[in-house]
């Protein structure tokens, strides 16, 4: 759980640019790309973590971010900026409104009751979820996945390494 503003606004810089990071890998072509039929293509998971920005909304922050009743763009481009705006929302809104001692006030969610600081985490942690699941879907499309936390194959070639196995 998040305890201090300072510590989001880190831990979002980071987490918002390695998801964009993902995303400009991606390609207008691949967005309609499925493991499985019944499961959700590239784009549309790329779109979920756009659209999911509202988890800050379930908990009291307005943001300026697409809802989920706004169809898969076709663009990578208009995913790219769609996050871009609502990442950037996210952060302003909570540097504004919620303070150190409100991250720990807690709120309904989902059923339960979360600190707003916890809600914070979750939806870092939710990111992090998916984009591991587009990273998937990226390989098998053929695209270069970009590391995340540590160098990715192509990365550790680039570096005249072996990447270990």
């Amino acid at each position: 759980m998040l305890r201090h503003g300072e510590d989001f606004q880190k831990a979002w810089s980071e987490e918002a640019e390695m998801t964009l990071k993902i995303f400009r890998k991606l390609t207008d072509a691949a967005l309609t790309r499925k493991v499985a039929p019944e499961g959700r293509s590239l784009g549309k998971l790329a779109w979920h973590l756009v659209v999911s920005l509202h988890m800050v909304s379930e908990a009291g922050l307005p943001i300026d971010a697409p809802t989920d009743d706004i169809p898969v763009p076709a663009k990578v481009q208009d995913i790219i900026a769609a996050y871009e705006k609502g990442a950037a929302s996210v952060r302003a809104q909570v540097l504004k409104h919620w303070s150190d001692a409100a991250l720990l006030e807690e709120v309904p969610m989902y059923g339960e009751q979360w600190a707003k600081g916890f809600v914070l985490w979750a939806m870092i942690l939710h990111q992090t979820h998916h984009r591991a699941q587009m990273t998937v879907l990226m390989r098998q499309a053929g695209l270069q996945v970009p590391g995340a936390y540590g160098p990715a194959r192509e990365e550790w070639a680039a570096m005249n390494m072996p990447a270990p196995e």
